[in-house]
C-alpha cells in the first residue's frame, strides 16, 4: 500500500495504551474536535480504553485487542477496533452455523478477526478515518486486516454494525456484505411525547398511554439521570440489575464492575441512566449511551417485576429524551418484534466478511444471498404493521 513517494504503514496494536487518545479521536471522532459530542460514543479511546482497563476485553475473555492503526508519514490517517475472537459470543451479527460448517470440514474457524465495538450492536464507523483520507485510509485498513489474518492462518474476518457507506465501499473491495434487521425509533420532528402519539394509531397509541400509566404506577418514582446527575452509588445498584439480566441472557455479564466505575470516571456525560426508585430503593434501571444524533438503548435489569416498567424504563423515557433534546434516533439494541408496538419500526443493518478459503466464501456467499432477501421480505412485513397512523384515520 503506498502513495507515489509515502508507502503506509499498518500497525497492531495490543492496547490503546500505546496511542494518545487525540490521536485516535481525529479518526475515530474528528466531528467531536468542536468541544461538542462525537456521532457516537462507542469508537471513541475512552470507551474501547475503558473496556480494556476494567478486563472486560483482553486476557480470558475472548476478545483479544489487535487495534490497527494506519500511518502515513508517521500521522495517524485511520484506524479499526480489531479483535481476535475465539468465540463468537457478543457480537449480535449470528454466525455459529458458519463456524460449526467450517469445522465439521475439518477446519478451524477459531480464531477469527473482528472489527466491532464489543457487546454493542450499535450502528457506526468501524473503519475510521481522518477527513480528507477517506478511500486511502479505508482501503488501508481493509488490506491491513485481510493481511493480518492470511499471515496468521485466521478462518475469517468480519466488521460487523458497520454503516451503509462503508459496507458499500467494503463490497467494491471485494468483502461480503450482509444484512441483518433492528428496530429503532425515528424523531418525525415531534415537540413532545403527545404528538408523536398524536401520529398513531387510535389502538396503538390507546394502549401506549395504558403502559405507561401503569408502569408510572408501579408505587415509585423514575428518574432519568446524566453527568454529574450520575452519582456513584447509583452503579452499585445497576451493577445488581445488570448482573441479574447478564445472567439470564448470556450465562454471564460481558463488562465487569470495574467498567461501571471507570465509565463513571470518563463517560458519564455519554450517559443516560434511568432508575426507578421505590421506598428509597432503586429496583430497576436502564443504561443508554447518547451520541450526537441518536441515544442507544444498551442494557437493562430489576430486582422487582412490575408491569410494564421494562417498556417505560427501555423505551418510552428513550423517546421522551430523545424529542427533549432533538435527537433523530433511538436505537433500542438486538431483536425484540414487541418494540414495533411501541414506534419503533425495522430497519437495516450491515455487516462485511471476508474468508481465507475460497470454496467456504462461496458458500457464505450464497448464503448471504437467501438471507438479505429474507431480511428484505421481513422488513416489508413488519413495516406493514407498523403502529402509525394510515392516511385518512381520525384522532381519538
Amino acid at each position: 500500500m503506498s502513495q507515489p513517494e509515502t508507502a503506509i504503514e499498518i500497525q497492531v496494536l495490543p492496547s490503546l495504551a500505546v496511542i494518545p487518545a487525540a490521536e485516535w479521536d481525529a479518526c475515530a471522532c474528528p466531528e467531536a474536535a468542536d468541544g461538542f459530542r462525537p456521532l457516537d460514543p462507542f469508537t471513541t479511546h475512552r470507551f474501547l480504553r475503558a473496556l480494556e482497563e476494567s478486563g472486560s476485553v483482553g486476557p480470558g475473555t475472548g476478545w483479544q485487542p489487535s487495534y490497527l492503526v494506519a500511518r502515513l508519514g508517521g500521522e495517524v490517517i485511520a484506524c479499526a477496533p480489531l479483535y481476535a475472537k475465539q468465540h463468537s459470543q457478543g457480537e449480535y451479527i449470528f454466525d455459529h452455523s458458519w463456524a460449526q460448517a467450517y469445522e465439521n470440514a475439518g477446519g478451524d474457524y477459531y480464531p477469527k478477526l473482528q472489527i466491532a465495538v464489543p457487546f454493542t450492536p450499535a450502528t457506526g464507523r468501524r473503519f475510521l478515518v481522518k477527513p480528507g483520507f477517506e478511500q486511502i485510509g479505508m482501503g488501508a485498513l481493509v488490506q491491513g486486516a485481510v493481511k493480518l489474518a492470511t499471515d496468521n492462518g485466521v478462518s475469517s474476518l468480519h466488521a460487523t454494525f458497520c454503516t451503509a457507506d462503508e459496507a458499500a465501499a467494503g463490497r467494491q473491495m471485494g468483502l461480503m456484505h450482509r444484512i441483518s434487521q433492528q428496530f429503532h425509533w425515528e424523531n418525525a420532528g415531534y415537540e413532545d411525547f403527545d404528538s408523536f402519539l398524536a401520529a398513531l394509531s387510535s389502538r396503538k397509541r390507546k394502549n401506549i398511554r395504558k403502559e405507561r400509566a401503569t408502569a408510572q404506577g408501579f408505587g415509585g418514582l423514575i428518574r432519568a439521570l446524566t453527568g454529574d446527575e450520575i452519582e456513584p452509588h447509583h452503579w452499585d445498584d445497576f451493577w445488581v440489575f445488570y448482573q441479574d439480566t447478564g445472567s439470564r441472557k448470556w450465562g454471564q455479564p460481558y463488562l465487569t464492575r470495574a467498567f461501571f466505575e471507570i465509565a463513571h470516571e470518563t463517560l458519564r456525560d455519554d450517559i443516560l441512566l434511568v432508575l426507578a426508585e421505590r421506598e428509597g430503593f432503586n429496583v430497576a434501571g436502564a443504561l443508554n449511551f447518547i451520541g450526537r444524533r441518536a441515544l442507544y438503548g444498551r442494557y437493562w435489569g430489576a430486582l422487582e417485576r412490575h408491569p410494564c416498567l421494562h417498556f417505560e424504563a427501555c423505551y418510552y423515557q428513550a423517546i421522551d429524551f430523545a424529542i427533549a433534546h432533538g435527537l433523530e434516533t433511538v436505537e433500542a439494541g438486538a431483536q425484540g418484534e414487541h418494540k414495533l408496538a411501541r414506534g419503533y419500526l425495522p430497519v437495516t443493518t450491515h455487516s462485511l466478511h471476508w474468508a481465507a478459503d475460497p470454496g467456504f466464501a462461496r458458500a457464505i456467499a450464497e448464503f448471504l444471498k437467501a438471507e438479505a432477501r429474507a431480511v428484505d421480505e421481513e422488513i416489508e412485513i413488519l413495516t406493514s404493521y407498523g403502529p402509525f397512523r394510515r392516511t385518512g384515520e381520525d384522532h381519538d
